[in-house]
Order: C-alpha cells, then structure tokens, then sequence
C-alpha cells in the first residue's frame, strides 16, 4: 500500500506506465531530486525529470522513500533485488546526506582572541580584552553571551582579520540551513589552553547568529597540543562542564562533547615517550571528568603519518588507549602518503577501515571496570617520561647551534622553499624550532633516515631509570609483555630505530659548515639511538630488530635497496643547491628524490 501511494504522487499519469508502480515510484523520486539539486546547488538534472515536483526537505525524505521500495520488494517475494545497489545507496544517504561530508572548522585560539578583543573594543565593552587575566575573560564572555544585543555593525570599521573570520561563520550558519545540520558540527580549537579560549569561540558564534545563552550550534572542541596543555587539559574541561551556561548546550547535544588530541606538537615539545605518556595521562583524567559530569565523551586522535606524529598500526594503538576513553567512538585522521598507502585501492581500503571498526568495537567492549590495575607500571612510565623530556629537551632546545646542524644536516630549507606541503613550514617568519610547524619538522630528519622525533630521549629514559638494577628491567619486560600501551610504544619504537640508517645520516651531517658542532651534536644522536637499541633488545629479548614483525623486515629488505641511492643523490643535489646551483634540474631532482624517499619508508611525515 505505502509503495501503491508512492507511485500515485509521483505525478506520472502515463498509460503506459499505469500498471508499474515501482517505476512510476522512481520516476516521482527523481522528479524531486532533480528539484532538490537544482534548489540546493543550481544543478539542472541530467536527463531531464519527466515530471514537476517538490524537493526533498532533507535526506531522510529521500531514505524513507527508498526504503518504501525496499520494503515492498520484500514483501513481493523480490528481497534479491534489494541487496547489492538499492542497500548501498540507503546505506549512502544515511552516511552522506545532501551534503557528502561533515566537515570541520578549525582556527587558531590566538586568532579568536584578537577577533573578540576587537569586537569588545567596537562593542565599547572593553577598551584591552587582551590585558585581562583568565577569570577576567571567563566573566566577561559569560556576560556577553547572556546579552542579545551584538557587538557587530555594518557602520563600524572592522579589520580585515575580524570581517574574515565573521564571513566564515556567516557562511556556515547558510550552509547548514540549506543542507542540513550535519554539514558542520565541530568547530575546533587549535593551541587550545583556558576555557576563556572556548567562550570566544562561542561569542563569535553568537555575532553570526549560532549561538545564544541558550542553544550553541556546535560542538565546541578544543585541541590540547603542547605537554603543557595537555597535562592542563582535565583542569580545564572540568572547569567547562561547571559552566551552567555549557550545562545547557549539553543538554541539547544529548550531554556529549569531543576533545581533539595533539600528537605533532606535543611530539615537538617534549619528544617521543613523554608525548605518548602525557595523551595517555590527558585521555585518562579526562575520561574521568566526563564521567563524573555525566558527558559523553570521544576523542579525536589528531595522528599523523609518521611514529613522531602519532603513527604506527592503528589496531595496535586504538587497543592501547586507556580503559573507558573509547567508548563506542574514536575519531582519528589519516594524512599524507597515509591515505594513499591505506585507502588508494578499494580492497586495502575495507580492509583498513575494517581492522579500525574492530579494534573500536575491542576497545569498547572493555569498560573501566574490566581494567586491569597498571598503577604500578604508570608510577614507572611517568617517572621515565620525566627523564625522556629533559635528555630531549637538552638537546633539541638548550644545545647551542642545535637549530644551525638541524637547518644544515635535514632538507628543510628545501622543503620550506620548493613548496612541498599543504601549509607553510613555518608559523611565523621566523627560524626558531618552537614555530616550525610539527609536519616539516618530522618529515626533515626522516628523509636524512635519522628519525629523530620517533625515539629520541627513550634510550636515556630507560637506562637512566633501570641503572644497575635488575629488578626494574624485569618491571620493563612485564610492562611489555603486559600492559598494550607499553607494548605499542615500544613496538613504533622498533619501527622506527629499523627505518634510521645512522651510517647514511652521516653523509647528511657532513653538510654541516661547522664540522666541530656537526661532530658533536651527530655524536650525541649516535649515542642516544646506541642506548635505545640496547635497551630495546633488553626489554623484548630481540637480537635484531622487527624480530616480531617478519612481513615489515622483508619488505624493507626489498625496499631499501632501491632507497638508499635515493639519499646519495639527494645529498649530491644539496649540496649543489646550496652552492648556488639553483637549476630546475637540480631543483625538480630535490623534489623526486624527497617524494621517492617519502613513498619507500612510508609513515615519514
């Protein structure tokens, strides 16, 4: 009967087609996506609908309809015809709408507090915003958010800055209207360190009409990415849920709320060890927080291809998550060479996105309450992480010329002036290591095959904190064996010291002008990798390295042999390049050879 009234709506009367109601159904269904696409994006249908009709109001419109017809085929002994192409493409509007896909907004807090200081400043609320403390902010966002009137006129001069960023909101709040809600429903924090950082957030959203004291159309999310603001995190969202102004935007979200998870810059910041411990430290309190606070709460794994952004077997690191922090969502990204390795062919891709459904669904099953008690091996973890970001810290901030060898012995000026990349280099004009974005800076020590953000600082910790002491390496095997955090930390680390020829990196460090300097600092790397090779072979009672991964060894025994000449050439036209050699041959060689190496060790940037 529903597929009976379907076919008489649909505004064919054909004779013709008078006893097919299936297909005068279909032809109705057309007519009114023709409509929609046509309304929504002035896409005129091609061939043309043969009947006038309404749009669609939304996608679940259009699924009720199909579904109309799968049900009906099921019912006439017909269900063969609904699996395969009609499945798919219910499947298809329920996943991608009208809109395809949900997308982000994603801006720099530094960027949002000038846009509101401006605002306050035009609004005559506040002369310098920017001059207040962190309570300050908070209540005077508040107030702002409780009061209808705007801080924005079409009469008062604004920056270009301000004008930019209300533009984008606008432009969102129009999108959503027409293609439904779905189409936007984060917008992310990035260097998020206060609350005051999220409530600016909110007030721009109020100017354009996304938010009041009393809905919010986002879901705000901050993205914790320093050691600093990582380990200020739980303070911070616990501070948030207290808000009673959030209390009510929760309520309409159905009490949830996403975090987004730095790994790049809080590689940076503190290296390898003390990065992966301080994510874990951060999801682990949070976790606690939510719960406390009845929210809901998933994190978002900003991860990147390499070891030191966050890469690795993604089965192995969703597993070694702490207890609670995926419950039934994780949201991760892939980057780079990443998506093309993983996803660039379709068998491969459900493979991937098979073996991340799985270790969600692993994850989840196991509540906190299932845990076991790793207390033990935590008290070790963060007294080693302790020890990493010092020897880590010594080296990449507080040894002098560090930032001259790195310039010299990596591609990175290279990098930064061939235009390889999504965003620049760097963050601001400057050459200091702190503003150099996460990306290059990873990407550069892999293709001179030291790595070095992908074990640096592990070796001293593990030495430092076992010292003569045999009863503390037993605790490291046990936390190996034992404990799926530890074992996927050490499990990259492995990885990665494979993927170092240090023999090769040699030839990098070469290219230094300072000899004594290149000397000195490649000497300390030498011996940094030395002690963490030893200690690996200590903990996993590997000889050789990848001795538990034999399929990664023999294919980087095939692969590196065709990968090693690629690093003497691109050394050859380094040096070429920085002597004044600037021909389009020499530089198109640069940029195959970094694109061949990127492609041969895989997860590099």
């Amino acid at each position: 009967a529903e597929l009976q009234t379907l076919a008489d709506a649909s505004g064919d009367d054909s004779p013709h087609r008078a006893n097919e109601p299936y297909r005068r159904a279909i032809i109705g269904m057309y007519g009114r996506i023709a409509q929609t696409a046509a309304d929504l994006c002035g896409v005129a249908a091609v061939p043309a609908s043969l009947v006038v009709a309404l749009p669609y109001l939304n996608a679940d419109e259009l699924a009720r309809d199909l579904n109309t017809i799968a049900d009906s085929l099921k019912a006439n002994n017909s269900a063969a015809l609904v699996h395969g192409r009609l499945n798919h493409l219910i499947e298809a509007v329920h996943v991608f709408g009208f809109h395809l896909a949900t997308i982000d907004l994603r801006q720099n807090s530094e960027v949002h507090e000038v846009c509101v200081a401006e605002l306050l400043k035009n609004g005559a609320v506040h002369e310098d915003y920017l001059a207040l403390n962190e309570d300050q902010r908070c209540e005077l966002l508040l107030n702002e958010l409780h009061n209808p009137r705007l801080l924005s006129s079409p009469w008062l001069a604004q920056s270009e800055q301000l004008i930019g960023e209300l533009a984008i909101f606008n432009k969102a709040r129009e999108l959503r209207a027409r293609f439904g809600e779905r189409l936007i429903e984060q917008a992310i924090i990035s260097k998020a360190t206060s609350v005051s950082d999220m409530l600016e957030v909110a007030l721009m959203m109020k100017e354009t009409g996304l938010a009041s004291s009393q809905f919010c159309a986002f879901d705000i999310v901050p993205l914790f990415e320093t050691i600093e603001d990582l380990q200020a995190a739980p303070e911070v969202m616990e501070a948030w849920f207290k808000i009673p102004v959030v209390q009510t935007w929760l309520n309409q979200r159905a009490r949830t709320q996403e975090v987004m998870l730095g790994y790049s810059d809080s590689n940076k910041d503190g290296g390898f060890l003390t990065s992966n411990w301080s994510l874990y430290e951060a999801q682990q309190a949070l976790t606690k927080i939510a719960l406390a606070a009845d929210v809901s709460m998933s994190f978002f794994h900003g991860r990147g291809g390499s070891v030191g952004r966050g890469g690795g077997p993604s089965y192995e690191a969703i597993l070694a998550q702490p207890a609670g922090s995926v419950a039934g969502r994780i949201r991760l990204t892939e980057q780079g060479e990443v998506i093309g390795a993983k996803y660039g062919d379709p068998d491969l891709g459900l493979r991937n996105l098979e073996t991340l459904v799985a270790a969600g669904l692993e994850t989840s099953a196991a509540t906190t309450s299932d845990a076991h008690d790793w207390r033990e091996f935590e008290v070790a973890m963060r007294d080693m992480s302790d020890l990493s970001f010092k020897a880590y810290r010594k080296l990449v901030y507080e040894t002098d010329g560090f930032t001259e060898f790195f310039r010299a012995a990596t591609p990175i000026n290279e990098i930064a002036q061939l235009n390889i990349g999504s965003r620049p280099s760097a963050r601001k004009p400057s050459m200091r290591i702190e503003d150099l974005r996460a990306i290059p800076w990873v990407f550069s020590w892999s293709q001179a095959r030291i790595m070095l953000p992908g074990w640096y600082g592990v070796g001293s910790a593990f030495t430092t904190w076992v010292g003569d002491d045999a009863a503390r390496l037993q605790v490291l095997r046990d936390m190996y064996t034992g404990w799926p955090f530890f074992k996927s930390v050490i499990s990259n680390v492995d990885m990665i010291l494979s993927k170092t020829d240090l023999a090769i990196a040699s030839r990098y460090a070469e290219m230094v002008a300072d000899k004594d300097l290149s000397a000195r600092i490649f000497g300390e790397i030498v011996n940094e990798w030395t002690r963490t090779f030893d200690m690996l072979q200590k903990i996993t009672g590997q000889a050789v390295l990848l001795s538990d991964n034999p399929t990664l060894a023999r294919s980087l025994r095939n692969r590196l042999p065709y990968l090693d000449p690629l690093n003497h050439l691109q050394v050859e036209l380094l040096k070429r390049y920085r002597a004044g050699d600037e021909s389009i041959e020499v530089q198109n060689g640069i940029h195959i050879a970094i694109n061949g190496l990127a492609a041969g060790l895989r997860n590099s940037g």
